[in-house]
């Protein structure tokens, strides 16, 4: 079946880097775009970042414009959220996330990410 498995959370000091990891299995994660997105305690769960099926397409939200990088191996089917310069706002879960071509949601367990000092 259709899995997104995320890893490479965990607490880290503000400045700091993460990268983290999502392992798609059950299908060709090679046809979608696929997307990151977070959730903080009390808010909604926001866009942080997608990339285009071939990798060569990305969107950031404003808020981690320029510290985060999307990335996608296809042959490992893997993607990858780079983090740089994190701050204390950047604590969320984090979620990776596919919709397939009948329009059906796919989300991950999630990875939990503390910036704290």
């Amino acid at each position: 079946q259709v899995q997104l498995v995320e890893s490479g959370g965990g607490l880290v000091q503000p400045g700091g880097s993460l990268r983290l990891s999502c392992a798609a299995s059950g299908f060709a994660s090679c046809d979608y775009d696929m997307t990151w997105y977070r959730q903080a305690p009390g808010k909604e769960r926001e866009f942080v970042a997608r990339i285009s099926f071939t990798g060569g397409n990305s969107k950031y939200a404003d808020s981690v414009e320029g510290r985060f990088t999307i990335s996608r191996d296809n042959l490992k089917n893997e993607v990858y959220l780079h983090m740089n310069s994190l701050k204390p706002e950047d604590t969320a879960v984090y979620y990776c996330y596919f919709q397939d071509f009948g329009a059906r949601d796919y989300w991950g367990q999630g990875t939990q990410v503390t910036v704290s000092s």
